[in-house]
Parts: C-alpha cells; sequence; structure tokens
C-alpha cells in the first residue's frame, strides 16, 4: 500500500489556480446582479425571489456533477472535463447577463450562469481530496481561498475602478445597464476562462487505479464505506418522505389561508419535492434497482456523523452570506447614502462602493487564508473556524452603527476573515470524514447545506424586511449577523477526524 505523496507549492498553485476565474464570475455576479436586478424595474421585496435561481441550480446540478465525476476517466482526466466545461459555458453567460433587455431575460441568465459556474465548482473541491495526503488538505483549501479572494478583490471592484481610472460611465438612461459594469462582466469572462484552462494544461490527476493503491483510501474505504444494498433502509426513506410532504402540504395550506407573499411557497413547494423525490428514490430500490438517483439520495441518508455535524454549521454561516450578497447593496444606498433612486448619480456611487467593500472582505480573505493555516496549527480547526465566525457575525451587525462610507470598509475586513474560514476550514474537516471514491458525490451533497439556506433566504427574507422592518434592508444584515454567531458556536459540537 502507498500513500499520497505530498505536492510542491507550485503544484497546488496550479491545481488552485482554476479558483481565480471561477470566483471572478462568482464576484461579478454577487456584487452586481441586485444591481441590474433593480436596474431592470424589480422592487426591493422581488429580489430575493429573482435570485433563487442561484441557489436551486447549485442544489441540483452539484451533487449530479459530483457523482457524475466521480464515475468518469478520459484524456482529460476525472475531474478536469468539468472544470474546462462549465468555464465555457460561464463565460458565454457572463458576456450575455449585462445586456438582457428585460428583468425576467436576466433572472434566466442568472440560472444559467450559475449553472455554469457550478458545473466548474464543484469537482475542484473533491480536487483537493483527490490530490492531496490528509496533512496537506487544508492547504489545499487555504490556497483556494486564496485565489477565491485575489480574483474577487479585482472583480468586486472592476465597475468602480473602470469609472474612476478610466473615466467609464457608471451611469445610464433608466432601465439600461451602465458601461462600467458590462465590461466588467465581459473581462470577467476573459479571466474565467484562461486560469481555467492553466490548471486543466499544469495538473495531471491520478487515475482510478492509482487512487486505489494508496493507503488513505483504502483505510478509509474499509472502515467508513457502507454497502449501499445493506444500509439503505426502505422503510425509513419513505417515513422520511412521507414527514416531509406532510410537513409541505401543510405550510402550503397554511400559507394560502394567510395569503401572505408568494415567496414562502418555494419553502414549503421545497418540502413536498424533498418528500416526493426520497419516496421515489426508496420506490426505485424495492423494485430492485440502483441508479444514479437513487445512489445520491443512499449517500445523503448515511452521511458521516462529522457531516451532519458541519452542516449546522454550513446553515447558518451560509444563511447569513446570502442576506449579506442579496441586501448589501440596498442597505448602503438607502441607510448610509440615503437613495433608493437607481438612476441617480448618489445611488451609483454607493453601489460602486458596496463592489469596493466586496472587494475588500475579498481581498483579506486572500490574505487571512494562510493565517488561518497557522492558527488552525497552534490551536484546532474547529477553534479557528469558530473565532472567524464570530467576527463575521460581530462585522455584519455593525454595518447599521456605521454613517461614514469610509468607515464601512471596516467590518468589510472581519467578514474577509470569516469567508477565507468558511471557504476553507468545512471542507478540511470534512474530507478526512469521507471515502475517496465518493468525495464528488459527498462535496455535492454537502453542497445541500450551503444552498438550503439560501433558498430560505430567499424565501422569507424579502417576507422579513416588507412586513417587519418597513423594506430597511439593514436590518436583513443584523439577521446575518445573528445567524453567524450561531453559526460560530455550532463549530464546537464538531468531530474533526484528524
Amino acid at each position: 500500500m502507498k500513500t499520497k505523496p505530498k505536492l510542491s507549492f507550485w503544484q497546488i498553485w496550479n491545481m488552485s489556480f482554476g479558483f481565480l476565474g471561477i470566483q471572478f464570475g462568482f464576484a461579478l455576479q454577487n456584487a452586481n446582479v441586485s444591481r441590474i436586478f433593480e436596474t431592470l424595474g424589480a422592487k426591493i421585496d422581488d429580489i430575493p425571489i429573482l435570485w433563487i435561481a442561484a441557489p436551486v441550480t447549485g442544489l441540483i446540478i452539484q451533487p449530479i456533477i459530483g457523482h457524475l465525476s466521480d464515475k468518469t476517466w478520459g484524456k482529460l482526466g476525472r475531474r478536469r472535463p468539468f472544470f474546462l466545461a462549465g468555464a465555457i459555458l460561464a463565460s458565454i453567460a457572463l458576456f450575455i447577463m449585462p445586456n438582457s433587455p428585460t428583468l425576467w431575460i436576466a433572472a434566466g441568465m442568472l440560472w444559467i450562469m450559475d449553472a455554469s459556474i457550478n458545473v466548474s465548482m464543484e469537482p475542484f473541491r473533491a480536487f483537493v481530496g483527490d490530490m492531496l495526503p490528509s496533512q496537506q488538505r487544508t492547504a489545499g483549501f487555504a490556497m483556494q481561498s486564496f485565489f477565491i479572494g485575489t480574483g474577487a478583490v479585482v472583480a468586486s471592484a472592476l465597475p468602480w475602478v473602470l469609472t474612476n481610472w478610466f473615466d467609464i460611465a457608471n451611469t445610464a438612461p433608466e432601465g439600461e445597464i451602465p458601461l462600467s459594469v458590462k465590461l466588467s462582466f465581459y473581462i470577467g469572462a476573459i479571466i474565467f476562462i484562461s486560469a481555467v484552462v492553466i490548471t486543466v494544461i499544469k495538473t495531471k490527476e491520478y487515475s482510478p487505479e492509482e487512487l486505489k493503491e494508496f493507503e488513505t483510501d483504502t483505510l478509509i474505504s474499509d472502515s467508513q464505506i457502507i454497502s449501499e444494498e445493506n444500509s439503505f433502509n426502505i422503510s425509513k426513506s419513505y417515513k422520511i418522505g412521507l414527514i416531509f410532504l406532510f410537513i409541505g402540504l401543510i405550510l402550503s395550506a397554511i400559507f394560502s389561508r394567510m395569503e401572505i407573499e408568494k415567496e414562502l411557497y418555494i419553502l414549503s413547494f421545497g418540502l413536498v419535492a424533498f418528500g416526493l423525490l426520497e419516496i421515489e428514490s426508496a420506490y426505485i430500490q424495492k423494485r430492485g434497482r440502483n441508479t444514479g438517483f437513487t445512489s445520491v439520495f443512499n449517500d445523503l441518508n448515511n452521511m458521516p456523523l462529522t457531516m451532519k455535524q458541519l452542516a449546522i454549521v454550513q446553515f447558518f454561516s451560509w444563511f447569513a452570506l446570502f442576506a449579506m450578497w442579496i441586501y448589501t447593496t440596498s442597505a448602503v444606498t438607502t441607510h448610509i447614502y440615503g437613495t433608493s433612486d437607481t438612476t441617480s448619480e448618489l445611488y451609483n456611487k454607493g453601489a460602486d462602493w458596496v463592489g469596493v467593500g466586496f472587494g475588500v472582505y475579498n481581498g483579506f480573505a486572500a490574505i487571512f487564508a494562510f493565517l488561518l493555516i497557522v492558527l488552525a496549527k497552534y490551536t484546532s480547526r474547529k477553534i479557528t473556524h469558530s473565532i472567524s465566525l464570530a467576527v463575521g457575525g460581530i462585522s455584519l451587525v455593525s454595518i447599521f452603527f456605521i454613517s461614514n462610507p469610509d468607515m464601512l470598509l471596516i467590518p468589510f475586513v472581519g467578514i474577509g476573515l470569516a469567508w477565507a474560514s468558511i471557504l476553507a476550514m468545512p471542507y478540511a474537516i470534512l474530507t478526512g470524514a469521507l471515502p475517496s471514491n465518493k468525495m464528488g458525490t459527498y462535496m455535492g451533497i454537502f453542497n445541500f447545506f450551503i444552498v438550503i439556506p439560501q433558498i430560505l433566504a430567499a424565501s422569507i427574507l424579502g417576507f422579513l424586511v416588507k412586513r417587519f422592518f418597513a423594506d430597511e434592508a439593514i436590518y436583513a444584515l443584523i439577521l446575518g449577523g445573528i445567524s453567524m454567531f450561531i453559526a460560530a458556536f455550532s463549530v464546537i459540537f464538531v468531530k474533526d477526524e484528524n
């Protein structure tokens, strides 16, 4: 039996470089899509429902791509075909998105763009588990965090840079996207495809036969893989499906009687859909058939304990992040700049400054990525993650007390620490608890606990902001801060296999 050899710094650099492009596209989406929606006529309480495309796409795409990449081997390897295909599609979408003539087309392009980004992004997480021995995985995910931060710094600040350094217009007639935003998306498309191609060319993957020879893979397989045929309890799966179906139907009935916002039906219909899928999976297996669809549900029902514990942490962490991504532009322009007029110079100045703030948190995330390795070495990964999340929670809440736009950059530094840790520590902890032959599938399933809180946020935040906070978006950021505190506390109870 062999162990995986340690890779050099530059080998880890090359295998992670594609994330520079992925995050370039992701950051342009996060910093500018709400702005595009508002410019095309979206109301403040409509924005969350328009954003629902992103998490729903991830929920569907990532486990499928993870499962397929586990089973794939060809001339380009196991994960690299998916890197490249996603990059090509996402780059095309980035060119089209800022030219959307209507709101519904922009929402559709967000769906396509996010699906394409997910195709590239999901296998990159499993790539670290494939290529690196256990003692280098924290460094591998930290390197990804570095490129995520670096790419997002430039991408988030691009509209501001183009306007203030190159005198590109950041305003446009009503219903039109400013030229600075359009050019930013075009530049992002070129960088996205270029960075991923570098990783595809510069990195060689281990073949399935080589992976089987490694001692780590053998030990994990022997100790943790539970046979699907013996472990999957069909009766239990039926019960789980029926419970979710019942709860979803009851909530739908309650919502219809209360005549409340349509966004809440996303939550109830989602529960119904999951219940039906769980029942369908059990029914297929009862008839003696096993498919990729049933395999994903089997693995979901047999998650390792560490993954279940991390799911709670991820849920509250990403609820906070999604609240920030959806509402920071509206919160800052109204609470600090005092305007909601998307055609005004003041609004666009505030929106550009949000882009700079997003660039700041991503820039410091790139710096903090390597600091986290040192902190984890002298404490633990759990303590490091808990501290980082607590700082992020304090930072989100503090935005409420800021009136000077320049001071806004301070909380974004703290958010950068939380973001760096969210991108690295949960995955470094998780990979030690996963069987290597299902690394991609489980990474895709782990994404459920990223996108489910985002779907929940898109379902209820608009309702809460409208009904309880008088359309004051700043309170959504406070809710995000509270959610981050809960995540920080939950980390304490996670079992770290390493």
